[in-house]
């Protein structure tokens, strides 16, 4: 059972965390560095209908925290129970060539009226996190399931460098 007050102590704790990330010496940033569209998902042994045509814009900003070396995001999409949800996340860049990346990440994710579908969520603040790749301007997110209907979560969009 969640104290009233623990919704309040979570978002304490990912404003703390998200200090730490910006950290000391994290370089200015004017604009965004990457524009992804999100087109859909599929999930993974699914025990229940989900929407999965979920169209979403997100923004990244590369190497903006930690002092170079974490990436920043931000968006705003439409969750798989049909309604809109906005997203910040952080990813650690793994891997990389001239156009691929993989990428392990972490997300606050608001799902308004949907939190009791998670397992693990404060109120209707849902912590996420996976890998994520990028081949071009193709990128594809791999979640472990972490509600009460679905194995995994894999996602899948557009991505474009923003010169």
């Amino acid at each position: 059972m969640m104290t009233p007050d623990l919704p309040r102590r979570h978002a304490a704790v990912a404003a703390v965390l998200f200090a730490l990330a910006l950290g000391p010496g994290a370089p200015a940033q004017a604009g965004p560095d990457r524009l992804s569209v999100l087109l859909g998902s599929h999930h993974v042994n699914a025990a229940r209908d989900f929407k999965e045509v979920n169209p979403g814009l997100f923004l990244t900003w590369e190497g903006a925290a930690w002092a170079g070396r974490l990436d920043l995001g931000a968006g705003v999409f439409r969750n798989s129970y049909g309604d809109g949800s906005a997203v910040g996340s952080v990813a650690l860049p793994m891997l990389a060539g001239d156009a691929w990346s993989v990428d392990a990440f972490a997300a606050l994710a608001w799902y308004p009226g949907n939190g009791e579908q998670f397992d693990h969520a404060a109120g209707d603040i849902v912590p996420l996190a996976g890998v994520q790749a990028r081949y071009g301007n193709v990128f594809m997110q791999a979640l472990p399931g972490g509600g009460q209907g679905a194995d995994a979560l894999v996602t899948f969009g557009l991505s474009f460098a923003l010169d």
